[in-house]
């Protein structure tokens, strides 16, 4: 009896990789590449098409971003607030692309060991971030969140400057030589505590839609 088409695919395993690839890689570039190219996910515009208040990170902003990263924040953080009644009642307004132009690497997620942050920023003080990061349970009584009491020192961010050069070139930010020559004046006397406060206290606050 001859085989099928199915059939002479199934049984022979190189070709049936060979034609998985293509397929996967096809379906790929038809749902990936058209993002690079639409306005929505490369400004920053809300879905309906209106101009969002986001600037790329300041100094302080940049380095707490990286510090946050540098401690795993973002292991059991997620930025990304999905359409669903549960999500927006809780954190706020869904998030939309138009608020990350300027994240390199993004930080969305989808792990939530701890609350979903992409709307963080204003919820709390400056002062109960700074109290929190440095040793939770203090202000959440149940929090199995790590202490960071090490953060209480001085930022060292001596390449502060070739980091924003390095975003400028690979088209992520904007930033100006007037901004990249104070870089250094804008970290003096900050510690990383500052730092991240500052990135959290940032977050979201584009769309300030909160219930």
């Amino acid at each position: 009896m001859a085989q099928s088409k199915h059939e002479k695919i199934e049984r022979n395993v190189f070709l049936m990789i060979v034609l998985t690839l293509m397929t996967v890689s096809v379906g790929g570039l038809v749902e990936i590449v058209p993002l690079f190219f639409q306005h929505s996910t490369t400004s920053p515009i809300d879905q309906k098409g209106n101009a969002l208040d986001v600037k790329p990170y300041d100094a302080v902003r940049l380095v707490g971003r990286d510090i946050y990263i540098r401690e795993g924040c973002n292991n059991c953080h997620s930025q990304m607030i999905r359409p669903f009644r549960a999500e927006t009642e809780r954190y706020g307004h869904y998030s939309v692309a138009g608020e990350s132009v300027y994240d390199h690497p993004f930080l969305w997620g989808s792990k939530r060991t701890g609350p979903d942050l992409a709307r963080v920023g204003g919820r709390y003080s400056d002062e109960w971030q700074r109290v929190h990061l440095l040793n939770p349970r203090d202000v959440v009584p149940e929090s199995n969140m790590p202490a960071f009491p090490w953060l209480d020192r001085p930022v060292k961010a001596a390449d502060i400057q070739d980091r924003m050069r390095a975003l400028n070139k690979v088209g992520l930010n904007k930033y100006s030589d007037d901004e990249i020559a104070a870089a250094p004046a804008a970290l003096e006397g900050k510690t990383e505590l500052d730092a991240v406060v500052a990135y959290l206290q940032g977050l979201g606050t584009a769309i300030s839609h909160f219930r």
